[in-house]
């Protein structure tokens, strides 16, 4: 029976045996003096990645909660809201916009291409209803960053509320949201924060926070932001949250937090480059073309085509029963057709690096094709060991 397998996945990730250990405590309360020590710094501590002094909660749950409860707390049912669309998960904001009663409007690229602000302008300037942006970062159905920075000028010459999915960038790649203007900014532990899932993290702005305060319709208990707003500053000196937190899952992050930012922001946004460049370039040599182009390939997930003739499945289900490596399918319109191989977690590794492109070297020489043993090991400089 073969050995769990190395997660070579966007998510969730392998994770150190040091956070499996911080996450293994007893069971502590989530309220008092102690509790309010640990969330205290895992706040500022998270406020040092979002690059933000703006109010920070970390909430139970994964980073789509985390979404709707940004999206349905400051906008009033009806208001337009501009979706750079260009995969699967702008596709879902789509969704979780039409499920809260607000009216989306796409702005599309194709398949596997980042969407440019230019279009985003153009787009604003034939409708001025539109009151707000709601942007994928790291597209990771198809391993494409979109050019944020750009985006979010255009939304700010517009004076549009910006919310941002940043669940598969946050930690991986630099996103200073008070410098470019982000009024709500949602990530998750268990992406780039290497941590197990079951936390999500979302910074508001002052604009947000007022627009929160402002809003008349009724948005539920637990997913309203005003609820948050109200624990916070009522009972923030005791119980800051509005439920029951989970303890275990928030120390874990608190360890991995202060590791990420005792090794270096910049050393792990390296890491990860180093990881993406070598998976690249060793795919390349096995004739597997990139879904994305470099100019907006994402550092942390990779989204590639087979050599003609193979399918996608049968790599994939090469890799997780003879190389002991799992990565990820293509999902929704491209499932099929490409395949995806996370950089984060312990896949930022030599070893998981070197697992995956000889375990493709084998399954491609199994198809019948001419493949030298070693020959995708051609960029593995900078590693981690």
């Amino acid at each position: 029976m073969l050995s769990r397998p190395k997660l070579m996945i966007p998510g969730p990730v392998d994770i150190t045996s040091e956070v499996q250990e911080a996450m293994s405590i007893p069971s502590r309360p989530h309220y008092g003096p102690e509790w309010l020590s640990l969330y205290g710094e895992i706040q500022e501590m998270s406020k040092q990645l979002f690059g933000t002094r703006n109010e920070l909660y970390v909430m139970a749950g994964p980073g789509t909660m985390a979404l709707e409860a940004a999206l349905g707390s400051a906008l009033e049912p009806g208001a337009v809201v501009l979706v750079p669309s260009n995969g699967f998960f702008a596709d879902r904001l789509v969704d979780l916009l039409e499920g809260l009663a607000l009216q989306p409007w796409r702005v599309t690229a194709p398949l596997g291409e980042p969407v440019l602000p230019a279009a985003i302008a153009e787009a604003l300037q034939a409708h001025p209803e539109v009151e707000a942006l709601a942007v994928v970062h790291h597209e990771t159905s198809t391993g494409v960053l979109n050019p944020l920075e750009g985006i979010l000028d255009v939304a700010r010459d517009h004076e549009l509320l910006t919310i941002v999915d940043a669940v598969s960038s946050l930690g991986g790649v630099p996103l200073p949201v008070d410098e470019w203007g982000i009024d709500l900014c949602v990530s998750v532990a268990n992406k780039a924060l290497e941590t197990p899932p079951g936390v999500a993290l979302l910074s508001i702005s002052a604009r947000a926070a007022e627009a929160i305060k402002r809003r008349e319709a009724k948005r539920g208990w637990y997913l309203d932001l005003k609820t948050w707003q109200w624990y916070a500053e009522e009972w923030g000196h005791w119980h800051p949250t509005p439920t029951t937190m989970p303890t275990s899952n928030i120390n874990a992050l608190h360890y991995s937090l202060q590791t990420l930012l005792e090794e270096g922001i910049e050393a792990r946004y390296a890491q990860y480059r180093a990881a993406a460049h070598a998976v690249r370039a060793g795919l390349r040599a096995l004739d597997c073309p990139m879904f994305a182009e470099d100019a907006y390939a994402s550092p942390l997930a990779t989204a590639f085509e087979m050599p003609e003739g193979i399918k996608p499945d049968l790599l994939r289900n090469y890799l997780r029963q003879k190389a002991g490596v799992l990565i990820s399918v293509g999902i929704g319109a491209l499932h099929g057709k490409i395949l995806r191989v996370g950089h984060i977690g312990q896949a930022r590794r030599r070893d998981y690096v070197v697992a995956f492109l000889l375990g493709m070297e084998d399954a491609l020489s199994d198809q019948g094709l001419d493949i030298q043993r070693g020959s995708s090991l051609v960029a593995l400089e900078g590693l981690l060991n």
